[in-house]
């Protein structure tokens, strides 16, 4: 029994674990579980007004919280790792995330997405600051339009 652990220890060392990308029915799956049952706050509305100030200080918002991993647009322009962690960082402009409502969208700023890189901002950024955000999120600028975040460009 020993010697059998062990082969397969030195197997599995060997050639490593590999997982494949889902394929479409594990991620229609995931995705409807995600916007109906893990991520709360489907009803809460946006109290802010959906006004030109309130997306610029949405932006405003945004380019000091978000920027680092979603890009200046929010579609992940000039993010050099964007594509290359698991899962990767979706296009804030992606129907996946266009169809939440805005109170998911409040609930996934405060608590984060476990086990992606999603962080919950929760106590960092104000209750005004992250609806603030949503209006921006909904009026995203066109991908590229932005440049690279400071950050990448030195």
């Amino acid at each position: 029994m020993r010697r059998l652990l062990i082969s397969a220890l030195v197997l599995v060392g060997l050639t490593g674990c590999k997982a494949d990308r889902p394929g479409g029915l594990e991620t229609a799956v995931i995705t409807s579980a995600k916007h109906h049952i893990f991520i709360g706050n489907k009803d809460e509305k946006n109290p802010l007004p959906d006004t030109a100030q309130t997306r610029t200080d949405g932006k405003e918002a945004f380019s000091h919280y978000c920027v680092a991993c979603h890009g200046n647009d929010g579609q992940n322009t000039g993010v050099p790792f964007a594509d290359h962690i698991s899962p990767p960082i979706p296009s804030l402009a992606s129907p996946d995330v266009q169809q939440y409502t805005d109170g998911q969208l409040k609930w996934i700023l405060d608590n984060g997405i476990r086990p992606s890189g999603m962080p919950g901002s929760k106590g960092t950024l104000s209750d005004d600051e992250l609806w603030s955000i949503i209006a921006f999120l909904r009026h995203l600028p066109a991908q590229g339009s932005q440049g690279m975040p400071e950050m990448y460009t030195h």
